[in-house]
């Protein structure tokens, strides 16, 4: 490393590298560099019997704007000892935990972050690391082992925190009690979310939500979301969707909801009017919306199913029935 940053290489790139000699202390000198992004991936530690911060202390104070170390099994990274010119850091497939960069003030500069497949298991700890973030933009905590409790402590995400991926953890309605206040793209797809709470979150920044693949049974409102242009609830157990939704989320331009197990009744019909009212808003139509039940119209698309006026109406089906009578 320490003749490479001392050449004209700016970008450089390690693969498929694994530890042959014994680790021990150095001094790094990074003054007089060109280097401007450093890339390792898949490096393997095979003899751990050292002091593992000053390998990581070697990583943590380099002096470049983009940083990436991904599918190394690295357990852990230290705080910059100064103020740090990283904009870009990537721990991609690590086992990092909840421990990481917490009480660290020295990425003031930081803009992307991404934790992707690690092992991080409280969403609370994870907004207290990147609370002293003043430039974070884009968290990616993807594919990890999130939880959120619903405790009382406030959750102090970075305020200039716009965008948030949370997708495939374990995270449920709690989350939404945790959440960084100025996000304009929030990624909830495949946790455990069975409601939207009214009331309880307000993001009046939020453009962009996804909540495909949970356990929602309707659509949510967007009481707390007055900024709402996208929204995916896809592979959800919706079987009536609210047929209010855009008199709600009178700014969405686009909604998926496709793919959930529709009951296709008479309930569903003031949903499937939807379609025409709404002028192409809903994302899928019509392929994507198929009759889950009952089981004699399973498989028919909602664009092909009706039911007559009478049917639905239960007093004009009951005056029906009566004048038949006379």
């Amino acid at each position: 490393f320490q003749t490479v940053w001392h050449s004209s290489i700016e970008y450089f790139n390690i693969s498929s590298v694994t530890q042959l000699s014994d680790i021990t202390r150095y001094d790094f000198n990074y003054s007089g560099t060109s280097m401007k992004a450093l890339t390792m991936k898949k490096i393997q530690i095979t003899d751990l019997d050292f002091t593992q911060d000053d390998l990581y202390r070697i990583f943590a104070d380099m002096n470049i704007a983009d940083m990436t170390i991904a599918d190394s099994e690295m357990i852990h990274m230290l705080c910059p000892s100064s103020k740090s010119p990283f904009r870009y850091l990537n721990f991609l497939k690590n086992d990092l935990t909840d421990f990481l960069f917490q009480n660290c003030d020295n990425l003031l500069h930081l803009e992307t972050l991404i934790l992707q497949k690690n092992k991080f298991e409280s969403l609370l700890k994870v907004s207290f690391m990147t609370s002293r973030m003043k430039s974070l933009k884009y968290l990616d905590m993807s594919n990890n082992l999130l939880r959120h409790d619903g405790a009382e402590a406030q959750c102090p995400w970075a305020e200039s925190l716009a965008e948030l991926d949370l997708s495939s953890n374990q995270l449920a309605d709690a989350v939404f009690e945790c959440l960084p206040v100025n996000v304009k793209k929030l990624g909830l797809q495949n946790n455990q979310i069975s409601n939207v709470p009214r009331g309880m979150v307000e993001l009046k920044s939020l453009e962009e939500l996804n909540l495909a693949s949970n356990r929602l049974a309707d659509l949510p409102g967007c009481g707390g979301f007055t900024s709402l242009q996208f929204l995916n609830v896809e592979m959800n157990s919706i079987l009536t969707p609210s047929a209010d939704f855009f008199q709600s989320c009178p700014r969405v331009r686009e909604l998926q909801a496709g793919h959930n197990p529709f009951k296709c009744s008479c309930e569903l019909q003031a949903f499937v009017g939807l379609e025409r009212q709404s002028g192409g808003k809903l994302f899928g139509w019509p392929a994507a919306y198929v009759c889950e039940y009952p089981e004699g119209l399973r498989g028919t698309q909602l664009k092909d199913f009706h039911l007559s006026q009478l049917a639905c109406n239960t007093t004009l089906l009951l005056v029906t029935a009566l004048l038949l009578t006379l």
